[in-house]
């Protein structure tokens, strides 16, 4: 369940675009996270498994939660990464990835989170995309099992998703 933070000088933000291994690998890699926790949000059952919610039966979305140093990387320059890095135009999946649990979606914790999403969506819909990107409010979050975090590293550092890997 929601873990609550213990440091004061960390932020957390939950997105939820696809594969949840492709999105902790970038996230990862980003100045100013200190962590990435590969899980589920959004659904019907208490402690969801992995193959539970693959069954697209939950009502779950993969998900990341991060951990950042809002002093180093804002809100902002996440969601900025997380629109460059999975396609938010696609409804309930991404590429070949298709269901609810796939879905696009930024839960956000705070009225300046929301704002922050609506006024990216905005500029992406100014350009002529069609974002299916939910805004939702953070609900409980289920950490994956072990073997669900931390993938790209259990593969020997073969990126699971190259394109993402490609573009940082």
């Amino acid at each position: 369940m929601t873990e609550q933070r213990t440091d004061p000088h960390t932020a957390t933000a939950i997105l939820a675009g696809g594969c949840f291994w492709c999105l902790e690998a970038v996230f990862l890699a980003m100045k100013g996270v200190t962590g990435v926790q590969s899980g589920y949000i959004g659904g019907h059952e208490d402690s969801p498994s992995y193959e539970r919610v693959c069954s697209g039966d939950t009502g779950h979305a993969e998900a990341v939660k991060i951990e950042f140093d809002p002093a180093v990387v804002s809100f902002d320059a996440l969601l900025e990464v997380f629109f460059e890095i999975h396609d938010p135009t696609q409804t309930d999946g991404q590429g070949p990835d298709i269901g609810n649990q796939y879905l696009s979606a930024i839960f956000y914790r705070s009225r300046g989170e929301f704002d922050t999403a609506v006024k990216l969506i905005n500029i992406l819909e100014e350009k002529g995309y069609t974002i299916a990107t939910d805004l939702r409010s953070a609900a409980p979050f289920w950490t994956a099992e072990e073997n669900q975090q931390d993938y790209d590293e259990q593969r020997g550092g073969v990126p699971c998703c190259l394109t993402f890997a490609r573009r940082l």
